[in-house]
Protein backbone atom coordinates (compact mmCIF):
# COMPACT_ATOMS: atom_id res chain seq x y z
CA UNK A 1 0.00 0.00 0.00
CA UNK A 2 2.53 2.54 0.82
CA UNK A 3 5.22 1.93 -2.52
CA UNK A 4 1.78 2.05 -4.30
CA UNK A 5 0.76 5.54 -2.48
CA UNK A 6 4.38 6.55 -3.08
CA UNK A 7 4.72 5.70 -6.82
CA UNK A 8 1.12 7.95 -7.50
CA UNK A 9 2.86 10.77 -5.27
CA UNK A 10 5.51 10.51 -7.58
CA UNK A 11 3.48 10.73 -11.12
CA UNK A 12 1.36 13.39 -9.25
CA UNK A 13 4.27 15.32 -8.76
CA UNK A 14 5.78 14.83 -12.40
CA UNK A 15 2.36 15.69 -13.64
CA UNK A 16 2.56 19.17 -11.72
CA UNK A 17 6.42 19.91 -13.04
CA UNK A 18 5.69 19.45 -16.59
CA UNK A 19 2.24 21.53 -16.25
CA UNK A 20 4.09 24.42 -14.84
CA UNK A 21 7.65 23.97 -17.02
CA UNK A 22 5.00 24.60 -20.33
CA UNK A 23 3.39 27.09 -18.77
CA UNK A 24 6.49 28.83 -17.86
CA UNK A 25 7.50 28.58 -21.64
CA UNK A 26 4.30 29.95 -23.05
CA UNK A 27 4.30 32.51 -20.55
CA UNK A 28 8.15 33.91 -21.27
CA UNK A 29 7.41 33.50 -25.08
CA UNK A 30 3.86 35.58 -24.82
CA UNK A 31 5.46 37.83 -22.28
CA UNK A 32 8.09 39.02 -25.17
CA UNK A 33 5.80 39.07 -27.55
CA UNK A 34 3.43 41.78 -25.76
CA UNK A 35 6.61 43.16 -23.66
CA UNK A 36 7.90 44.23 -27.50
CA UNK A 37 4.39 45.26 -29.07
CA UNK A 38 4.46 47.49 -26.28
CA UNK A 39 8.38 48.71 -26.91
CA UNK A 40 7.41 49.04 -30.67
CA UNK A 41 4.06 50.88 -29.69
CA UNK A 42 5.31 53.57 -27.15
CA UNK A 43 8.71 53.21 -26.65
CA UNK A 44 10.39 53.59 -29.55
CA UNK A 45 8.02 56.57 -30.51
CA UNK A 46 8.86 57.99 -27.50
CA UNK A 47 12.28 57.74 -28.19
CA UNK A 48 11.79 59.18 -31.43
CA UNK A 49 9.78 62.11 -29.70
CA UNK A 50 13.74 62.60 -27.81
CA UNK A 51 11.69 61.92 -24.89
CA UNK A 52 14.24 61.11 -21.88
CA UNK A 53 15.68 57.33 -22.18
CA UNK A 54 15.16 56.87 -18.31
CA UNK A 55 11.50 58.06 -18.83
CA UNK A 56 10.84 55.21 -21.30
CA UNK A 57 12.60 52.55 -19.75
CA UNK A 58 10.14 53.32 -16.89
CA UNK A 59 7.00 53.70 -18.51
CA UNK A 60 8.10 50.29 -19.88
CA UNK A 61 8.47 49.24 -16.12
CA UNK A 62 5.14 50.28 -15.43
CA UNK A 63 3.50 48.57 -18.50
CA UNK A 64 5.09 45.32 -16.67
CA UNK A 65 1.57 43.90 -14.67
CA UNK A 66 -0.51 44.69 -17.77
CA UNK A 67 1.44 42.64 -19.42
CA UNK A 68 2.11 39.70 -16.78
CA UNK A 69 -2.08 39.85 -16.46
CA UNK A 70 -3.06 39.52 -20.29
CA UNK A 71 0.09 36.96 -20.28
CA UNK A 72 -1.00 34.22 -17.75
CA UNK A 73 -4.09 33.25 -19.23
CA UNK A 74 -3.22 32.13 -22.69
CA UNK A 75 0.11 30.91 -21.33
CA UNK A 76 -1.98 28.19 -19.00
CA UNK A 77 -4.07 27.13 -21.99
CA UNK A 78 -1.31 26.65 -24.37
CA UNK A 79 1.17 25.55 -22.05
CA UNK A 80 -0.95 23.17 -20.67
CA UNK A 81 -2.26 21.75 -23.97
CA UNK A 82 1.50 21.17 -25.33
CA UNK A 83 1.85 19.49 -21.62
CA UNK A 84 -1.05 16.90 -22.00
CA UNK A 85 -1.36 16.25 -25.46
CA UNK A 86 2.57 15.27 -25.29
CA UNK A 87 1.57 13.28 -22.45
CA UNK A 88 -1.10 11.85 -24.49
CA UNK A 89 0.90 11.03 -27.73
CA UNK A 90 3.93 9.82 -25.78
CA UNK A 91 1.43 7.41 -24.07
CA UNK A 92 2.56 8.56 -20.41
CA UNK A 93 -1.00 9.50 -19.34
CA UNK A 94 -1.77 5.50 -20.29
CA UNK A 95 1.10 5.33 -18.04
CA UNK A 96 -1.21 7.02 -15.01
CA UNK A 97 -4.12 4.89 -15.90
CA UNK A 98 -3.30 1.73 -15.77
CA UNK A 99 -1.45 3.01 -12.15
CA UNK A 100 -5.34 3.83 -11.34
CA UNK A 101 -6.00 7.18 -12.01
CA UNK A 102 -9.00 8.27 -13.57
CA UNK A 103 -9.43 11.15 -16.15
CA UNK A 104 -11.16 13.10 -13.15
CA UNK A 105 -7.59 12.09 -10.32
CA UNK A 106 -5.67 13.85 -13.48
CA UNK A 107 -8.21 16.73 -13.75
CA UNK A 108 -8.22 17.78 -10.21
CA UNK A 109 -3.94 18.92 -9.89
CA UNK A 110 -4.65 20.53 -13.31
CA UNK A 111 -7.56 22.59 -12.18
CA UNK A 112 -5.40 23.45 -8.83
CA UNK A 113 -2.44 24.47 -10.80
CA UNK A 114 -5.44 26.79 -13.27
CA UNK A 115 -6.67 28.27 -10.04
CA UNK A 116 -3.06 29.02 -8.34
CA UNK A 117 -2.01 31.05 -11.57
CA UNK A 118 -5.66 32.79 -11.75
CA UNK A 119 -5.28 33.81 -8.09
CA UNK A 120 -1.32 35.31 -8.42
CA UNK A 121 -2.82 36.76 -11.94
CA UNK A 122 -5.24 38.44 -9.83
CA UNK A 123 -2.91 39.80 -7.38
CA UNK A 124 -1.27 41.14 -10.14
CA UNK A 125 -4.34 42.55 -11.77
CA UNK A 126 -5.84 44.02 -8.93
CA UNK A 127 -2.71 45.48 -6.79
CA UNK A 128 0.24 45.75 -9.17
CA UNK A 129 -1.81 47.15 -12.44
CA UNK A 130 -3.83 49.91 -10.46
CA UNK A 131 -0.16 50.89 -8.92
CA UNK A 132 1.66 50.81 -12.49
CA UNK A 133 -0.92 52.67 -13.86
CA UNK A 134 -0.97 55.58 -11.04
CA UNK A 135 2.70 55.41 -11.82
CA UNK A 136 2.82 55.20 -16.04
CA UNK A 137 0.00 58.11 -16.15
CA UNK A 138 1.94 60.38 -13.58
CA UNK A 139 5.13 59.82 -15.89
CA UNK A 140 3.71 60.26 -18.98
CA UNK A 141 1.60 63.50 -18.02
CA UNK A 142 5.48 64.61 -16.77
CA UNK A 143 6.88 64.00 -20.53
CA UNK A 144 4.33 65.23 -22.06
CA UNK A 145 4.80 68.44 -19.70
CA UNK A 146 8.28 68.41 -21.29
CA UNK A 147 8.12 67.67 -24.64
CA UNK A 148 4.37 67.80 -25.43
CA UNK A 149 4.94 66.57 -29.21
CA UNK A 150 5.01 63.01 -28.15
CA UNK A 151 1.47 63.07 -28.25
CA UNK A 152 1.55 64.04 -32.08
CA UNK A 153 1.94 61.89 -35.10
CA UNK A 154 2.39 62.74 -38.47
CA UNK A 155 -0.57 61.96 -40.97
CA UNK A 156 -2.60 59.92 -38.08
CA UNK A 157 -5.93 60.22 -36.08
CA UNK A 158 -6.08 60.08 -32.34
CA UNK A 159 -8.53 59.52 -30.04
CA UNK A 160 -7.36 62.46 -27.01
CA UNK A 161 -10.52 62.45 -24.34
CA UNK A 162 -13.38 62.95 -26.17
CA UNK A 163 -12.28 64.43 -29.14
CA UNK A 164 -11.27 63.00 -32.72
CA UNK A 165 -7.88 64.58 -33.78
CA UNK A 166 -7.01 64.25 -37.33
CA UNK A 167 -3.09 65.42 -37.48
CA UNK A 168 -1.21 66.67 -40.46
CA UNK A 169 2.78 66.85 -41.12
CA UNK A 170 4.57 67.20 -38.10
CA UNK A 171 7.84 68.82 -37.80
CA UNK A 172 8.70 69.34 -34.06
CA UNK A 173 6.70 72.06 -32.12
CA UNK A 174 4.80 72.77 -35.59
CA UNK A 175 1.92 70.92 -37.04
CA UNK A 176 0.72 71.81 -40.41
CA UNK A 177 -2.78 71.26 -40.59
CA UNK A 178 -5.09 70.00 -37.70
CA UNK A 179 -8.76 68.89 -37.53
CA UNK A 180 -10.31 68.76 -34.18
CA UNK A 181 -14.02 66.58 -33.80
CA UNK A 182 -15.60 67.14 -30.18
CA UNK A 183 -18.99 66.53 -28.43
CA UNK A 184 -19.10 70.54 -26.44
CA UNK A 185 -22.55 69.02 -25.08
CA UNK A 186 -24.56 66.23 -25.40
CA UNK A 187 -26.47 67.38 -27.91
CA UNK A 188 -24.11 69.66 -29.35
CA UNK A 189 -21.23 68.95 -31.75
CA UNK A 190 -18.55 71.07 -32.80
CA UNK A 191 -15.66 70.79 -35.81
CA UNK A 192 -12.13 73.14 -35.07
CA UNK A 193 -10.22 73.31 -38.33
CA UNK A 194 -6.83 75.06 -38.44
CA UNK A 195 -3.76 75.58 -40.57
CA UNK A 196 -0.47 76.16 -38.97
CA UNK A 197 -0.36 74.95 -35.36
CA UNK A 198 2.43 75.37 -32.28
CA UNK A 199 2.20 72.75 -29.67
CA UNK A 200 3.77 74.28 -26.47
CA UNK A 201 3.60 72.67 -23.12
CA UNK A 202 1.73 74.01 -20.06
CA UNK A 203 1.34 77.23 -19.13
CA UNK A 204 -1.31 77.38 -16.27
CA UNK A 205 -2.08 74.83 -13.50
CA UNK A 206 -4.18 71.61 -14.72
CA UNK A 207 -3.41 72.23 -18.48
CA UNK A 208 -1.10 69.78 -19.93
CA UNK A 209 -0.73 70.43 -23.47
CA UNK A 210 -1.37 74.21 -25.75
CA UNK A 211 -2.13 74.31 -29.49
CA UNK A 212 -1.64 77.77 -31.22
CA UNK A 213 -3.27 77.52 -34.19
CA UNK A 214 -3.88 79.47 -37.13
CA UNK A 215 -6.43 80.71 -39.46
CA UNK A 216 -9.03 78.98 -36.83
CA UNK A 217 -12.17 77.53 -38.19
CA UNK A 218 -15.05 76.55 -35.59
CA UNK A 219 -18.07 75.08 -36.52
CA UNK A 220 -21.23 73.97 -34.00
CA UNK A 221 -23.94 72.86 -34.88
CA UNK A 222 -26.63 70.83 -33.01
CA UNK A 223 -27.41 67.08 -33.52
CA UNK A 224 -30.82 67.05 -34.00
CA UNK A 225 -30.97 70.01 -36.23
CA UNK A 226 -28.69 69.67 -38.76
CA UNK A 227 -29.64 72.55 -41.11
CA UNK A 228 -28.60 75.41 -38.34
CA UNK A 229 -25.40 75.82 -37.27
CA UNK A 230 -22.71 78.70 -36.11
CA UNK A 231 -19.18 79.61 -38.12
CA UNK A 232 -16.49 81.29 -36.30
CA UNK A 233 -13.49 82.31 -37.93
CA UNK A 234 -10.28 83.58 -35.83
CA UNK A 235 -6.94 84.43 -36.75
CA UNK A 236 -5.61 83.19 -34.43
CA UNK A 237 -7.01 80.27 -31.37
CA UNK A 238 -5.47 79.09 -28.41
CA UNK A 239 -6.59 75.27 -27.73
CA UNK A 240 -6.33 74.36 -23.88
CA UNK A 241 -5.90 70.40 -23.57
CA UNK A 242 -6.82 69.66 -19.92
CA UNK A 243 -5.25 66.79 -17.53
CA UNK A 244 -8.69 65.87 -17.34
CA UNK A 245 -8.32 64.51 -21.20
CA UNK A 246 -6.45 61.81 -19.69
CA UNK A 247 -7.38 61.13 -16.59
CA UNK A 248 -10.85 61.28 -17.00
CA UNK A 249 -13.80 64.51 -16.00
CA UNK A 250 -14.26 63.08 -12.68
CA UNK A 251 -10.53 62.98 -12.41
CA UNK A 252 -10.52 58.91 -11.41
CA UNK A 253 -9.62 56.24 -13.49
CA UNK A 254 -11.15 52.37 -12.40
CA UNK A 255 -8.21 51.12 -13.61
CA UNK A 256 -5.86 53.05 -10.84
CA UNK A 257 -8.13 51.49 -7.94
CA UNK A 258 -8.72 47.92 -6.77
CA UNK A 259 -11.33 45.85 -7.03
CA UNK A 260 -12.45 47.04 -3.15
CA UNK A 261 -11.77 50.56 -4.11
CA UNK A 262 -13.78 50.27 -7.31
CA UNK A 263 -16.65 48.61 -6.03
CA UNK A 264 -17.07 51.23 -3.21
CA UNK A 265 -16.86 53.86 -5.83
CA UNK A 266 -19.57 51.99 -7.93
CA UNK A 267 -21.86 51.91 -4.80
CA UNK A 268 -21.51 55.44 -4.39
CA UNK A 269 -22.25 56.12 -7.97
CA UNK A 270 -25.59 54.07 -8.00
CA UNK A 271 -26.50 56.17 -4.93
CA UNK A 272 -26.67 59.27 -7.05
CA UNK A 273 -30.55 59.20 -8.47
CA UNK A 274 -28.67 62.30 -11.77
CA UNK A 275 -25.50 59.15 -12.47
CA UNK A 276 -24.71 58.80 -16.09
CA UNK A 277 -25.39 55.65 -16.72
CA UNK A 278 -23.07 55.18 -19.72
CA UNK A 279 -20.18 55.76 -17.18
CA UNK A 280 -21.53 53.91 -14.29
CA UNK A 281 -21.83 51.10 -16.93
CA UNK A 282 -18.23 51.09 -18.40
CA UNK A 283 -16.81 51.68 -14.46
CA UNK A 284 -18.66 47.86 -13.99
CA UNK A 285 -17.04 46.73 -16.73
CA UNK A 286 -13.48 47.77 -15.25
CA UNK A 287 -14.60 45.86 -12.34
CA UNK A 288 -15.94 42.85 -13.83
CA UNK A 289 -12.49 42.15 -15.73
CA UNK A 290 -10.81 42.60 -12.27
CA UNK A 291 -11.68 38.99 -12.05
CA UNK A 292 -13.06 37.51 -15.68
CA UNK A 293 -9.03 38.43 -16.75
CA UNK A 294 -7.08 36.47 -14.53
CA UNK A 295 -9.02 33.97 -13.20
CA UNK A 296 -9.80 32.53 -17.17
CA UNK A 297 -6.88 30.95 -16.27
CA UNK A 298 -8.95 28.24 -14.27
CA UNK A 299 -11.35 28.18 -17.40
CA UNK A 300 -8.38 27.54 -19.81
CA UNK A 301 -7.02 24.82 -17.75
CA UNK A 302 -10.25 23.07 -17.33
CA UNK A 303 -10.62 23.38 -21.73
CA UNK A 304 -7.12 22.26 -22.09
CA UNK A 305 -7.61 18.81 -20.19
CA UNK A 306 -10.59 17.53 -22.22
CA UNK A 307 -9.21 19.10 -25.70
CA UNK A 308 -5.47 17.53 -25.25
CA UNK A 309 -6.64 14.22 -24.52
CA UNK A 310 -9.36 14.20 -27.48
CA UNK A 311 -7.08 15.60 -30.06
CA UNK A 312 -3.65 15.02 -28.74
CA UNK A 313 -3.24 11.49 -29.38
CA UNK A 314 -1.03 11.81 -32.25
CA UNK A 315 1.38 14.74 -32.90
CA UNK A 316 0.25 15.67 -29.21
CA UNK A 317 2.57 18.83 -28.97
CA UNK A 318 2.09 20.82 -31.97
CA UNK A 319 -1.51 20.29 -31.57
CA UNK A 320 -1.62 21.52 -28.61
CA UNK A 321 0.16 24.71 -30.08
CA UNK A 322 -1.63 24.68 -32.85
CA UNK A 323 -5.13 24.53 -31.40
CA UNK A 324 -3.99 26.80 -28.40
CA UNK A 325 -3.23 30.03 -30.55
CA UNK A 326 -6.36 29.63 -32.14
CA UNK A 327 -8.54 29.60 -29.46
CA UNK A 328 -6.50 32.29 -27.72
CA UNK A 329 -6.70 34.60 -30.77
CA UNK A 330 -10.64 33.77 -30.83
CA UNK A 331 -10.89 34.79 -27.10
CA UNK A 332 -9.29 37.80 -27.13
CA UNK A 333 -11.08 39.12 -30.47
CA UNK A 334 -14.13 38.50 -28.19
CA UNK A 335 -12.40 40.29 -25.27
CA UNK A 336 -12.13 43.47 -27.63
CA UNK A 337 -15.30 42.76 -28.97
CA UNK A 338 -17.00 42.87 -25.55
CA UNK A 339 -15.06 45.74 -24.59
CA UNK A 340 -16.71 47.71 -27.37
CA UNK A 341 -20.29 46.73 -27.12
CA UNK A 342 -19.86 48.03 -23.53
CA UNK A 343 -18.49 51.46 -24.84
CA UNK A 344 -19.67 52.19 -28.29
CA UNK A 345 -23.55 50.03 -27.64
CA UNK A 346 -23.89 49.96 -24.43
CA UNK A 347 -24.77 46.48 -23.44
CA UNK A 348 -24.74 44.66 -20.11
CA UNK A 349 -20.95 44.87 -19.04
CA UNK A 350 -21.19 41.35 -16.77
CA UNK A 351 -22.61 39.75 -20.20
CA UNK A 352 -20.09 41.41 -22.57
CA UNK A 353 -17.27 40.51 -20.43
CA UNK A 354 -18.17 37.32 -18.57
CA UNK A 355 -19.64 35.59 -22.38
CA UNK A 356 -15.63 34.33 -22.99
CA UNK A 357 -15.33 32.57 -19.82
CA UNK A 358 -18.68 31.00 -19.89
CA UNK A 359 -18.28 29.65 -23.52
CA UNK A 360 -14.72 28.15 -22.59
CA UNK A 361 -16.40 26.24 -19.42
CA UNK A 362 -19.66 24.98 -21.78
CA UNK A 363 -16.97 24.13 -23.95
CA UNK A 364 -15.15 22.20 -21.27
CA UNK A 365 -18.32 20.50 -20.06
CA UNK A 366 -18.46 19.40 -23.32
CA UNK A 367 -15.80 17.75 -24.22
CA UNK A 368 -15.15 16.65 -20.82
CA UNK A 369 -18.33 14.61 -21.14
CA UNK A 370 -17.33 13.09 -24.55
CA UNK A 371 -14.11 12.43 -22.79
CA UNK A 372 -15.41 10.29 -19.89
CA UNK A 373 -17.62 9.03 -22.13
CA UNK A 374 -15.38 7.21 -23.99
Amino acid sequence: MFTKRLGRNILIKYLYRELFYYFMICFAFLFVVFFANQILLIGEDMLAKRAPFNDVVKIMIYSLPAIIAQSAPFATLVGFLMCLGRMASDNEILIFRASGFSFRSILVPVMILGMAISLVSFFVNDYLLPLGTIKYNQLYRKILHSNPTVVLEPDSVKQIGDSTVVIGNVDGDNVSDIIFFSEAKKDEESIIVAGASKLTGAKNEGVLLQLDMSNTFVTTFKNHVRKTYDVMKSERTILNIFDSTFTGKYGKNPREMTFIDLRKEIHSMELKPDIDKIRLNTWRMEYYKKFAIPFGSIFFAFLAFSIAFLFGKHNGLTMGLFIGIIICVLYWAMQISGQLLVTRVHLDSFLCIWIPNILLAVMGVIFSLVLIGK
